[in-house]
């Protein structure tokens, strides 16, 4: 009986083959006739965090009131000790006018003092000096501040503990570290970002062992468990560092390579490449660039000084303007606050950044296209898309255009200062090369940008058409600017086309 019914469920087959193997190639319903992806592509998670762009790293703690910048972690928890009630929403308040979309707040360095009352140690606010200091508890207060201004937020927790007398072995994994992490997610489940340093042992206290211990932080800290732990609990929480849901963009001056991939190979040293990242990399592991607004340490020194607010506009220009996000370290005082001259050189940031980058003068140009994807049942890819200020709508070439020219006119000549440009992500990085040029006249063409490094664009790219970031008192007149694309890796798709 079994052989019969292998027969029968085969005859088929036997049948096609007397006749000569004829297979017809599946083709799937596409009403919409989107472009295929390139692989690999962000999940929600990335993507919305990348949307965040440019956010703040407030570094306070026990060292703040050391003057130390890594803490050997023997510290009596009584030097933690505030002049003031620290004000997380006054840290909050001030980037939000220097046009940051959230915050990470330090509360936990490597000297191991945690600045909440934690169960996994006493080395913390609950045993620091009376009054302010065992009254604080940072997480809360900066989570609340945070929703109240309708700001992401999350928190810095070092893996590495110069304190515990349990780090090297399994049981501060389980018992300390891991915990830790636990007990922070438990402040909120909006948080965007967690941070954990790459910092992974050395010389420490350790519970007065006084002694040097190095772990494999690939498998020490057991990433993939506490992955899943901390997205269970916070869904569109970035784990930046060991999480592997990101990349350290390779230094912390404030700039991200003109040419930045979204891509690397993770497991393949990224930190040398950070910069740039990888075409073709196998997963997908965009850069955040982190940086001093100060001329000091990341926590804070007495005497230091802000940078200008001209030089801060530039690292914006060189890390959220080539396709990185910007961590921009603003450390609080010994008062619990930001000091008075770095709110006004914040203040002036968010001056800049509104007068420069935010009139759209692409809204009243036409926009042509030398290419343009026929329109779907539900979806339109003309070039109306590059402007509605939709981050689901994007203009799209054919299928077999890898190159195409958008051209901007205008009835009356424009002062040009920059063109942005954002891929539409959800289909991958495409856009290998393109170029600006300008037109005075409206009939010649002249090149612009020449100094810079026109290659990707991915989550957004921001050319300084004089080409250079440092200067921004000229700009070109025009009647008319075009970009082109000159290769990509599929047909390119644009989410957004501006001009300033």
């Amino acid at each position: 009986m079994r052989k019969l019914l292998l027969i029968l469920a085969l005859h088929p087959l036997l049948a096609i083959a007397q006749k000569g193997l004829q297979l017809v190639p599946q083709v799937l319903s596409s009403p919409d006739g989107e472009p295929a992806p390139v692989h690999p592509l962000p999940t929600q998670r990335q993507l919305e965090w990348q949307r965040t762009e440019f956010y703040a790293f407030f570094h306070y703690g026990m060292n703040t009131y050391t003057g130390r910048e890594w803490g050997n972690g023997d510290e009596a928890e009584t030097l933690f000790a505030p002049t003031a009630p620290p004000k997380p929403e006054q840290w909050l308040q001030t980037v939000k006018a220097a046009g940051m979309r959230g915050g990470i707040a330090v509360v936990k360095h490597h000297d191991g003092f945690c600045l909440w009352p934690t169960e996994t140690t006493g080395h913390s606010v609950v045993n620091a000096a009376e009054g302010y200091g065992r009254e604080t508890n940072i997480p809360r207060d900066f989570a609340d501040a945070a929703r109240r201004l309708g700001m992401k937020y999350g928190f810095y927790v070092s893996p590495w503990d110069r304190n515990s007398a349990l780090y090297g072995t399994t049981r501060y994994v389980s018992e300390v570290f891991l915990r830790q992490c636990a007990e922070l997610a438990q402040y909120g489940d909006d948080q965007f970002e967690m941070w954990f340093d790459g910092a992974n042992g050395g010389s420490g206290y350790y519970g007065g062992k006084n002694t040097t211990i190095s772990v494999d932080r690939a498998t020490y800290y057991d990433v993939p468990n506490l992955r899943d732990s901390i997205h269970k609990v916070c869904p569109m929480c970035v784990l930046w560092g060991e999480g592997g849901e990101a990349r350290w963009i390779g230094n912390e001056a404030g700039w991200a390579g003109e040419t930045n991939w979204n891509t690397e190979n993770r497991g393949y040293a990224p930190e040398s490449n950070g910069m740039y990242g990888t075409e073709g990399g196998w997963c997908w592991l965009p850069g955040e660039s982190d940086a001093k607004m100060t001329n000091s340490g990341w926590f804070w020194h007495e005497g230091e000084q802000p940078l200008s607010a001209e030089r801060l506009f530039q690292m914006y220009l060189e890390t959220v303007g080539r396709g990185a996000t910007l961590i921009l370290n603003c450390p609080p005082d010994r008062s619990g606050v930001l000091p008075a001259a770095d709110v006004r050189v914040l203040q002036n940031l968010g001056k800049l950044l509104q007068a420069r980058l935010t009139t759209d003068l692409a809204q009243k140009a036409r926009i042509d296209a030398s290419a343009t994807r026929p329109k779907g049942a539900t979806r339109s890819y003309e070039t109306g898309m590059l402007t509605d200020g939709q981050i689901e709508t994007y203009w799209a070439a054919p299928d077999d255009a890898t190159q195409a020219t958008l051209t901007l006119t205008w009835d009356e000549p424009q002062t040009l200062h920059y063109v942005m440009l954002q891929e539409y992500l959800r289909l991958g990085q495409r856009i290998r090369s393109f170029n600006v040029e300008y037109s005075a006249d409206g009939q010649t063409w002249q090149p612009c940008a020449t100094n810079i490094e026109t290659t990707t664009v991915g989550y957004k790219r921001i050319v300084p058409l004089i080409g250079t970031t440092a200067n921004y008192n000229r700009g070109v007149q025009a009647l008319a600017l075009r970009i082109n694309i000159l290769d990509a890796r599929a047909c390119p798709t644009l989410e957004t086309l501006a001009v300033y």
